[in-house]
């Protein structure tokens, strides 16, 4: 068995154990090479090393590689591994069909036709392709968690031979197709018997078939009619019973001839569940005739001459060693079944059996092919001899139909003499005493009590009745676990022998009590749970988002409130999770307005934050400028994005210049040709100076402007000071000529 960390062919890294079969172990693998998980199905040793096996595998394997299909697992490659095989598949998330009736029970109508259609498309494909799968089994069903159904296993069925099988080595016996179990030739029409007892199981969640041994199951296929479906649960859609009854002739030309008639035929039903669907009448086997050995017949009976001195019931302990191959084992094994036989019948027909041994018509006699212990004869007759002529009839047949018509007739006169003797008062039945021993021809027949929990009423009655059982009562009861005209307890247990008129107590099923289911919604989880279950109701629960209902309280039920439910029954509430989560992308909201901003945000399931004002020069007053979260980031609903609108241009407040402008003349002769500074002061402070070389009665211009007043001093004023070069004041040697004027102008 490999490990956790094991490496195949330098590529494949064991992760897990999957599950097991008879044939192989699967495990969960990483492929490194393409970075992907795989399934990885490993042969065991005692395969490995069957070179035949091995080859017809690696043919067989790789044929199915090439099966692309929906409904097919995938097989990417197969790999030899120093002696180790295995196959390289898809990993389908899911479980077993199996398991998901096992957990889920019987399937509903909708669902069991969808998945049959499913399979029956996977077989499909892989008849188109000329691969026969012989194996198809809830077990090599496999149901993905979305729903998809995927068939596995292509190839192994093929590979496999009785020299390499060993027991139980294919899986169960129970979906065997009757060819296949004759060790006869299969084809696509046994993949579809197959499947028919798959939608059998689906719709009853059992087998129609059932025994202790493998030889038993084996031989219900070849010989025994199935119940039909209906019998155990008459909710399954008429047309639906008949599709599964036509899927599982005993005679492969009686069944749907392609996967494709039989997709056809589903889709009717699926469609219009009212449809009939024609289902050709059940007739003996043909087609290839099975003979027995006088060694075969003395083996059965010397097992009935065990079963007689055990009570009709033991135990086989001999495996059938080739599962679905041949049943050539049949003589060495003492016992075909544990199922309750009538043994005077059994050697009465088997005395029968030697005397038409006895008889040898040269005319009819086909010689026969022995294989192990079994005789076969191959039987070329087409299939409307059924109702040939009766000079084509075998004489040992032609014996058996005038015996068994005789019989017949005889039973019904008897019948039509007991009916009208005791209505015309000849007969009088119940008057002895019920302690009254019978005689010893007329002891009562011990038989085995079978398994009818679980069963409608009806069919119950028809399975005890058929096998003999003949004092049957129904006593109805109210029960909360089972549906409503089915059994839920019998007063015999199954296996236990009594006489076939010993009183069998059937208890059916009225229904649990019917109760006000109470209104939860708004609940806490815990005050509904309690509520519900104060009740008698169960509780399930179910969790989804919600924007009204807080966290942890009920938004649904089902069934809803102020409706009745029987007692017990399961109810579902749904709890809030809160406000779903969303992932989001922040939005680009430059040039949007404040309100489109907004509402774009709040679409988004977004919280608006701080919304800043600033002036700008380039941005358009009223539109954002910028965001704080930049578009494109990934957010969740709820996050919060902030953003800034523009004002405009900044406003300014208006700045004056004042213009100064005037003149002084020099009076004095005494300063001629000296320099003298002469200063203008706007309101007490310096504004502008210059130095001139003066002469008396020269006029000198005094001008000045005055940038960035806030306003236009209406009351200032100006003046002028003059210096000579030894920083005496001599103004007043400077009068002025021309009035000093102050002006101003907006900058």
């Amino acid at each position: 068995m490999l490990k956790p960390g094991m490496m195949l062919c330098d590529r494949y890294e064991i992760l897990d154990v999957v599950g097991a079969g008879g044939m192989s172990i699967v495990y969960k693998a990483r492929c490194h090479r393409l970075n992907r998980n795989v399934a990885i199905k490993v042969l065991k040793p005692e395969f490995s090393n069957d070179k035949n096996f091995v080859t017809k595998f690696r043919i067989e394997a790789q044929a199915s590689a090439g099966l692309t299909h929906p409904n097919i697992v995938n097989v990417y490659d197969v790999y030899d591994d120093d002696g180790m095989y295995f196959i390289v598949m898809e990993l389908v998330d899911g479980i077993t069909l199996k398991d998901y009736i096992d957990q889920n029970g019987r399937l509903s109508m909708d669902k069991a036709i969808d998945f049959s259609i499913q399979i029956a498309s996977g077989l499909e494909a892989a008849h188109e392709s000329h691969i026969i799968h012989r194996d198809i089994k809830p077990q090599n069903i496999i149901v993905a968690k979305n729903g998809n159904i995927k068939v596995t296993d292509f190839g192994i069925a093929k590979a496999a031979s009785p020299n390499t099988l060993t027991s139980g080595a294919m899986g169960s016996v129970h979906y065997i197709s009757p060819e296949q179990a004759r060790g006869g030739y299969s084809d696509e029409r046994s993949d579809i018997y197959s499947l028919g007892i798959t939608m059998y199981e689906m719709v009853t969640g059992r087998v129609p078939f059932d025994g202790d041994n493998n030889v038993s199951i084996a031989l219900m296929h070849i010989q025994n009619d199935m119940i039909p479906p209906r019998q155990y649960y008459p909710d399954i859609y008429s047309s639906f019973e008949k599709v599964i009854l036509k899927a599982t002739q005993k005679k492969p030309e009686r069944r749907y001839l392609t996967a494709s008639a039989l997709i056809a035929d589903l889709r009717r039903v699926q469609n219009n569940p009212n449809i009939d669907i024609v289902v050709a009448p059940t007739a003996v086997t043909n087609s290839p005739t099975q003979e027995w050995t006088k060694e075969d017949v003395q083996a059965i009976r010397d097992g009935s001459a065990q079963m007689e001195g055990t009570g009709d019931m033991y135990q086989s302990n001999t495996p059938l060693p080739n599962e679905m191959g041949e049943l050539k084992s049949i003589k060495s094994i003492q016992t075909i079944s544990t199922i309750p036989v009538n043994n005077s019948r059994l050697n009465q027909l088997l005395s029968e059996e030697d005397d038409w041994e006895d008889e040898e018509d040269e005319d009819e006699y086909v010689p026969p092919v022995r294989s192990g212990s079994i005789k076969k004869v191959q039987d070329n007759d087409d299939d409307d001899d059924d109702y040939g002529d009766e000079g084509d009839m075998d004489p040992k047949l032609r014996k058996a139909v005038i015996a068994a018509g005789i019989a017949t007739a005889v039973v019904i006169a008897i019948v039509i003499m007991v009916v009208l003797g005791r209505f015309m008062g000849w007969f009088k039945f119940g008057d002895k005493k019920k302690d009254t021993k019978p005689s010893e021809s007329e002891q009562v027949e011990d038989l085995v009590m079978i398994d009818v929990l679980g069963v409608s009423e009806s069919a119950a009655v028809k399975m005890l009745d058929r096998e003999g059982f003949t004092n049957v009562k129904v006593v109805e009861e109210e029960n909360q676990e089972t549906q409503e005209g089915y059994i839920f307890e019998q007063s015999v247990k199954e296996g236990e022998i009594i006489p076939a008129d010993a009183e069998i107590i059937l208890k059916v099923s009225k229904g649990a009590e019917e109760m006000d289911v109470p209104n939860v919604v708004g609940y806490t989880d815990e005050q509904a749970v309690q509520v519900l279950t104060e009740r008698g109701f169960e509780v399930a629960h179910a969790y989804d988002y919600s924007d009204d209902i807080e966290e942890d309280r009920v938004i649904k039920q089902d069934p809803v409130a102020e409706t009745k439910a029987p007692k017990g029954t399961k109810v579902t509430i749904t709890i809030s999770n809160g406000s779903q989560i969303k992932e989001v992308s922040a939005p680009d909201l430059q040039g949007m307005n404040e309100s489109q901003a907004t509402n774009t945000l709040t679409g988004l399931k977004l919280v608006v934050g701080r919304i800043k004002h600033e002036y700008s020069d380039t941005v358009p007053e009223g539109q954002v400028i910028r965001q704080d979260i930049t578009s494109g980031t990934k957010l969740k609903e709820g996050d919060t994005i902030g953003f800034t609108i523009s004002d405009g241009p900044e406003p300014r407040a208006a700045t004056y210049t004042a213009h100064i402008n005037g003149a002084v003349t020099c009076s004095d002769s005494a300063l001629d040709g000296q320099a003298v500074t002469i200063q203008l002061y706007y309101n007490g402070t310096k504004v502008a100076e210059k130095t001139e070389t003066v002469l008396n009665g020269t006029s000198y211009n005094i001008t000045a402007s005055i940038p960035g007043l806030s306003d236009k001093d209406s009351s200032a004023s100006a003046s002028v000071v003059c210096t000579d070069g030894a920083g005496n004041d001599v103004t007043a040697s400077f009068p002025v000529t021309t009035p000093i004027t102050v002006s101003y102008t907006e900058e």
